[in-house]
């Protein structure tokens, strides 16, 4: 993500994204039309919070991921206590700081949990730790991978189970801009990927399944039909939406980057590795409406049904919310059309029953409620 400041006062007249294909097809749609939803405040007071989750099978307790390096506990709207501080090993802000966490799908029985964070030297770090009394303990901190940062920018750090128990880590292209180091095509370095844990018990292996990322802040597996869903954040025109079906996530993907900046060519320089599917974003957006994209959730919550099997993202400097319907299978069956606002977007989360929140950096979450 980057946390760039925009003068932009985006209202609900200015809904329209484009919806797009592969360069050239004359598949692109603009949508003018918005579908509202409603996303209620249920949190303040929150210091840079990028994250919020909750532990499998306890909808009601909220873990808020800080990026000055706490993991709060929030229940029944107010801060209840502290979960992990890592302050002292974590180096905040800008797009550093603590980034995200994941539960193990078995933490009730193996109190497990996982969390991404930029080092006190700007190095990303996937750490896990195991819960004992309802808080994390230090003690049982283990590094399962360590990544050298070039830049102090575009560090990713997003953290997400797949559906068969499989841990995932995205990581930018190193930073700058324009990618300098040609890092996101080069399959020698886990900069621009997506990343796998090669076993469903979290090690020190892990397989890349995806390259030719720029910058993969947020994205998330749709808990129904187990595809894949990145906000890809761009360089200074583009914005995409990526999406990969369940059936093709062992199979590598390339995004593209930094030959292409969503569908259209950035730097013809810049050469394609020659290596996984070359996949073109289902959507994307021009820097008239935003400047980062913030990836989010396929709803499959139960409160808001009109919202029921439509994937939520985001900008964070409009602050603008977007969706779109998925079909069965889960993939893109609609053009995105504006649904919500929350300024400062910096994550969405969703807790174990499906309720989907949207997080503020400017200290509030909210809940999709209508």
């Amino acid at each position: 993500m980057s946390y760039r400041r925009s003068s932009l006062a985006l209202s609900m007249a200015l809904a329209a994204i484009i919806a797009a294909g592969c360069p050239g097809s004359g598949a692109s749609a603009v949508r003018a039309a918005a579908q509202s939803f409603s996303f209620t405040q249920v949190v303040s007071g929150l210091d840079h919070p990028v994250y919020v989750t909750s532990a499998p099978g306890a909808p009601a307790t909220l873990y808020v991921v800080q990026q000055t390096g706490k993991i709060l506990i929030v229940r029944n709207g107010q801060v209840a206590g502290t979960f992990l501080d890592l302050t002292p090993l974590v180096s905040c802000c800008g797009e550093r700081g603590l980034l995200s966490m994941a539960f193990s799908p078995h933490y009730a029985t193996n109190h497990l949990f996982y969390v991404s964070y930029t080092d006190v030297n700007g190095n990303s770090r996937v750490a896990r730790y195991q819960a004992a009394n309802g808080k994390g303990v230090l003690s049982s901190a283990t590094i399962i991978l360590a990544l050298h940062q070039p830049y102090a920018n575009h560090n990713g750090g997003d953290l997400q189970f797949d559906k068969r128990g499989y841990l995932y880590i995205g990581f930018g292209d190193g930073g700058s801009g324009g990618d300098p180091n040609q890092t996101a095509q080069n399959m020698n370095t886990h900069l621009g990927k997506l990343l796998r844990s090669a076993t469903t018990t979290p090690n020190t292996q892990w397989k890349i399944v995806a390259l030719g990322l720029r910058n993969p802040w947020r994205y998330s597996f749709d808990p129904v039909s187990g595809n894949l869903w990145i906000g890809d954040v761009g360089q200074n025109k583009w914005e995409e939406v990526d999406y990969r079906p369940a059936a093709k996530l062992d199979a590598l993907a390339n995004y593209g980057w930094s030959r292409y900046e969503g569908n259209h060519s950035y730097d013809t320089s810049h050469a394609l590795a020659g290596v996984g599917q070359l996949v073109f974003p289902v959507a994307e957006y021009s820097h008239t409406y935003g400047c980062a994209i913030i990836g989010g959730y396929v709803y499959r919550g139960s409160k808001v049904p009109s919202a029921k099997a439509r994937y939520f993202y985001g900008d964070e400097c409009s602050g603008t919310i977007w969706s779109f319907a998925v079909g069965g299978s889960g993939q893109k069956v609609s053009a995105p059309v504006v649904s919500a606002s929350v300024s400062s977007l910096s994550s969405f989360g969703v807790d174990s029953n499906g309720n989907l929140y949207a997080v503020s950096l400017g200290g509030k979450i909210y809940e999709l409620t209508s």
